[in-house]
C-alpha cells in the first residue's frame, strides 16, 4: 500500500488541513500559490537539517526547526515555546527520503574517521560519542518515523493539529503520509 498522498491538485489535501496553516504550506510549496505577506508565524515546521531540502513558503509565515530525521524529542522546549508563545495551533512534521538518520550503524566508521581527520578528535572520544548518541538519533525508517513522532506530538500537545509528511528529495515535493 503507497503510504504517500500526492498533492498535484488542491483537492488533494487531506479535508481537516485545507484551509488550515498546512494546507497553506501544501498550496505554498507544491502547487504555486502567490506568496502572501505575513506578520506572524501561523505554522510550525520540523523537518530534517538535510541540505538538499528548501520549502517555497512566505517570509514570516512559519517557526522552523530543523533536526536529524525530524526528529524534535530534543527540541521540546522549542515547539512549547511556538504554542504558547508565538500561538501555533498546527504542525508540520517532514521527514524525507534517503534521510541519513536511517541505518546509522552502518555509518559509524566514515563518523569516527571523521571527526578524527576532519575535527581533530582523539578516535576513543569519537567512538563513544557515536555509541552514546546514535541510538538517540537513529530512525530507522523515515515514514514510520514521522508517523510515530507526529503520534507522539499529539499526545505531548493534544489540541495541536500535527501533519506527518514526506519530502522527496528527486521532486522537491511534499506529500501527506497516510496513517492507516
Amino acid at each position: 500500500m503507497n503510504r504517500l498522498i500526492e498533492i498535484s491538485v488542491k483537492d488533494h489535501i487531506s479535508p481537516e488541513y485545507r484551509e488550515t496553516p498546512i494546507g497553506l504550506l501544501l498550496e505554498y510549496h507544491n502547487l504555486n500559490r502567490s506568496l502572501d505577506v505575513y506578520s506572524k508565524a501561523a505554522l510550525l515546521i520540523g523537518m530534517c537539517m538535510d541540505n538538499r531540502k528548501h520549502l517555497r513558503i512566505p517570509d514570516n509565515f512559519a517557526y522552523i526547526i530543523r533536526a536529524g530525521g525530524a526528529n524534535l524529542r530534543y527540541s521540546e522546549f522549542k515547539v512549547s515555546y511556538a504554542i504558547a508563545i508565538g500561538n501555533i495551533q498546527h504542525i508540520a512534521l517532514i521527514g524525507h527520503n534517503n534521510c541519513g538518520m536511517v541505518n546509522l550503524i552502518s555509518k559509524k566508521e566514515q563518523f569516527i574517521k571523521g571527526l578524527v581527520e576532519k575535527a581533530g578528535w582523539d578516535r576513543e572520544w569519537a567512538e563513544e560519542h557515536f555509541m552514546h548518541f546514535a541510538p538517540m538519533f537513529e530512525i530507522g525508517n523515515e515514514i514510520d518515523f514521522v508517523i510515530s513522532e507526529a503520534k507522539r506530538l499529539r499526545l505531548r500537545y493534544p489540541k495541536i493539529t500535527v501533519a506527518p509528511m514526506l519530502y522527496k528529495v528527486d521532486d522537491n515535493r511534499l506529500h501527506l503520509i497516510r496513517e492507516t
